[in-house]
C-alpha cells in the first residue's frame, strides 16, 4: 500500500476514534485504556510512516572469532 495513502487513512481512523471519544465517553477507566493502545497506535503509524526500509542494511563485518587456547 501506498505509505501516504497509510499515513491517510491511520489520520482518519484515529480522528474517528478521538471524535467518539468525546461524542460518547467511556464509561470506565479500563474501557478508555482500552480506546487509548489502538488510538496511539494509529497515531504513531500516521506521524511517522510505516517502518519499513527502503534500501536493505549491509551487515556489518565481524572480526574473525580467536580460538580460546587449551585449558590443561
Amino acid at each position: 500500500m501506498n505509505p501516504i495513502l497509510l499515513r491517510l487513512v491511520c489520520g482518519l481512523l484515529f480522528a474517528a476514534i478521538v471524535l467518539g471519544a468525546v461524542v460518547h465517553p467511556p464509561a470506565n477507566f479500563a474501557q478508555g485504556l482500552g480506546m487509548l493502545l489502538p488510538a496511539t497506535m494509529l497515531l504513531g503509524v500516521a506521524l511517522k510512516g510505516p517502518r519499513r526500509n527502503l534500501i536493505p542494511k549491509k551487515k556489518a563485518a565481524h572480526a574473525p572469532v580467536r580460538e580460546a587456547p587449551p585449558s590443561v
